[in-house]
Formats: structure tokens, C-alpha cells, sequence
């Protein structure tokens, strides 16, 4: 059994962190995917209509009994196979990234719709009639009143949602992806597993470090968007 080395830990850096690049990139693009289609999915189940609620909540208790790794193995091995029975369309040759991202774009926004859903449904909407009543439109009550507060009960779930996306997006590097986790990966085959719990220890300082900035980041944005809130609830 090889010695411990902390120097290895710190060694490949300089490989590795160009590669956050990609990481991050990967988890912008399924946020906003995400969040579009989780407000649709929300909007679903809080409308009227008995089918688009059925399916809404079916999407997501089904995305939500999903493991990560599993849902991705059926983005990558199986939406090339049904392209082509159904479309005739090759898709094998896209890039590995874009199954990564439709993959997590899907799981995220099953969770959205759960948080968009239960941030709308805890703000008191006699607002929203008091916004009318005094003159303005459905759609200014809206984005004026309701939205910025289901904005702030959301922010805290939100944040919890974009860190387990962060982490689970590791995941790509099980159909090739090379992003971060990937690349650290390469390091260890190319040094044939020597030191590779260092290496592995110095990605993990890595995740750490980006997780507790953004933990910090959001908790730091829930408390400018909460001192309106505070005011009010103070008069």
C-alpha cells in the first residue's frame, strides 16, 4: 500500500481546474433549461385542468424515484435508438455533453416545479386581489407582488437544487464526458491509479470550496431580497 502523499493532492490543480469550465457550463445551461420547464410543470399542477395536473405530478414523481446515473444511461443508450425508430434521425455522433445536460435539465426541473409550486402556494394571495383592486392589471400584480416573494420563499430551495445539480452533474464522466470529474479521471488512468485517493482528495476540496462559496453567495442573496419582506412584516 502506497505511502499517503498531501502533496499529490494539490499536484494536478493546474490540469484540473480549467476543467470547471465545463462544469459550470453544464450546470447554467440545465438551470435555465430546468427552470422553464419546471414553471410549466408547476403551472400544470396548480391549474384546472384534471390531465395537465395528472401529468404534471406523474412527470415528477417519476424523474424524482429516478437515480441520476440510471436516467442518464437511458438519455445516452436509449434517445439515439428511439430517434431513429421514430424519426430516422442519428444522433449518435452529438456531443456527450448534450445527453449530460438533457439528463439533468429533466431531474432539475422535477425539483423545481415542487419549489415554484409550494413558493406560490405559501404567499397569501389577498395581495394579489388588494394589487388589483387599487388599479393595476392581473400580470403587474403578478410581477410586481407576488413574484419577487415567491422569489425569496424559493431562494433557499433553489440554492440546495443548484448545489446537488452541481454534484450529481459528476456523473457525465460514467458516458465519457470530460468535465472536471473526467478529467481527474484521465489523471488517474494516465498514472495508473498511483496516489489516485490523493487525487481524488484534491477534487474533493475542489467541490467543497464551490459549494460552500455558492452556499455563501445565495445565503448572502436571500438576505438583500428578505429586507423588503422584514420591513413589511415589521409595520
Amino acid at each position: 500500500m502506497q505511502v499517503f502523499d498531501y502533496r499529490y493532492i494539490f499536484r494536478y490543480w493546474p490540469e484540473m481546474i480549467p476543467f470547471l469550465g465545463v462544469t459550470f457550463l453544464t450546470v447554467i445551461i440545465s438551470v435555465v433549461f430546468g427552470i422553464a420547464l419546471g414553471a410549466l410543470l408547476a403551472v400544470g399542477k396548480m391549474g384546472k385542468n384534471r390531465v395537465g395536473r395528472i401529468l404534471a405530478n406523474g412527470y415528477t414523481t417519476v424523474l424524482r424515484c429516478t437515480p441520476s446515473i440510471v436516467l442518464l444511461f437511458v438519455m445516452y443508450y436509449g434517445l439515439p435508438e428511439l430517434m431513429i425508430g421514430l424519426f430516422d434521425i442519428d444522433i449518435n455522433n452529438l456531443h456527450k455533453g448534450i445527453f449530460v445536460i438533457v439528463t439533468f435539465s429533466l431531474l432539475f426541473a422535477a425539483s423545481m416545479s415542487e419549489v415554484m409550486r409550494s413558493a406560490y402556494e405559501s404567499i397569501d394571495k389577498g395581495q394579489f386581489e388588494a394589487a388589483v383592486s387599487v388599479g393595476l392589471s392581473p400580470k403587474q400584480a403578478f410581477r410586481r407582488i407576488l413574484l419577487p416573494q415567491c422569489f425569496y420563499v424559493a431562494l433557499p430551495n433553489f440554492g440546495n437544487a443548484v448545489i446537488s445539480l452541481l454534484k450529481e452533474g459528476a456523473l457525465g464522466f460514467t458516458i465519457g464526458f470530460i468535465d472536471i470529474m473526467g478529467k481527474t479521471n484521465l489523471i488517474v488512468s494516465s498514472n495508473y491509479g498511483a496516489h489516485s485517493r490523493e487525487i481524488y482528495l484534491g477534487l474533493a476540496l475542489i467541490y467543497w470550496i464551490i459549494s460552500i462559496l455558492l452556499e455563501k453567495l445565495l445565503g448572502k442573496a436571500e438576505k438583500v431580497f428578505g429586507k423588503g419582506r422584514r420591513v413589511l412584516k415589521t409595520n
